[in-house]
């Protein structure tokens, strides 16, 4: 991207004697996974476009203890969550946004039994309330027949109950929504939760993220969207499997909208 991207620091915000709208929470995979990196400048440039007063931790954020918790380390997670919430509750954070499903369920239904209470929001939701309250206006031109097919994430679909705010985002770019025969409440995973992405997985005659790629490809989609970064990985390396990165895309909404 060209333009420059402001990122304000917490630190700084606070030094200043500002409280920011929103905490952008990166999380590990927009921290440091190159590709989940180009998902985290996109959803940056739609705080800038619409305008919108936030910061991140920076170097002060730590894992939220999603990943060990669900290897089965709970005194590992329990040390994680416990630091990330004396950080937030010294700032004063009351709203939390953030672009992985997993930190969102974590962040939002896991922190509060130890002491750190937040509004937290997925990226997808924000961006409707971006839109529904006119802050951002998204060109309907880019997408415009376009066939695009939509993973959802099970930590924001099944875990949460969240099916239509990033269905209404995409509905936005004015292409045609096409849904996979499983959806919704029946949605496959995509292979990479419960810490699986971080290991080989198991002998079978098919692995989850092909499994889920083929769902995906049957629609005879351009794009197939997502609204995670480890769904993002997964179905980008489905898509390689299948040899079909030349016709099919995987985009995060975030850039959908960027992009828009």
């Amino acid at each position: 991207m060209s333009e420059e991207l402001k990122v304000p620091i917490m630190a700084n915000c606070f030094a200043e004697g500002k409280q920011p709208e929103i905490l952008f929470w990166v999380g590990s995979a927009g921290s440091f996974d190159d590709r989940a990196k180009k998902i985290s400048r996109a959803f940056v440039k739609v705080l800038n476009k619409a305008k919108v007063e936030f910061a991140v931790l920076g170097t002060e954020e730590s894992c939220t203890g999603d990943i060990a918790k669900r290897a089965g380390n709970e005194f590992l997670f329990q040390m994680q969550a416990v630091t990330n919430i004396e950080v937030l509750n010294a700032y004063e954070v009351k709203r939390i946004v953030t672009c992985d499903p997993h930190s969102f369920n974590c962040l939002k239904n896991e922190y509060p039994d130890l002491g750190g209470a937040y509004e937290v929001i997925h990226h997808t939701q924000f961006i409707d309330e971006l839109i529904n309250s006119g802050r951002l206006v998204v060109e309907g031109n880019t997408y415009k027949g376009k066939k695009i097919t939509f993973h959802d994430p099970c930590y924001l679909g099944r875990a949460n109950n969240e099916y239509s705010a990033p269905r209404k985002v995409l509905a936005s770019t004015n292409a045609t929504i096409v849904e996979m025969k499983r959806s919704k409440q029946t949605a496959l995973c995509c292979g990479a939760g419960g810490a699986q992405m971080f290991k080989e997985p198991e002998k079978g005659t098919i692995d989850i993220n092909v499994l889920r790629t083929e769902d995906a490809l049957e629609t005879a989609p351009n794009i197939i969207a997502t609204a995670c970064p480890y769904c993002n990985t997964m179905l980008t390396d489905g898509v390689k499997f299948k040899n079909k990165e030349a016709e099919v895309s995987v985009l995060d909404i975030a850039e959908l909208i960027a992009n828009s």
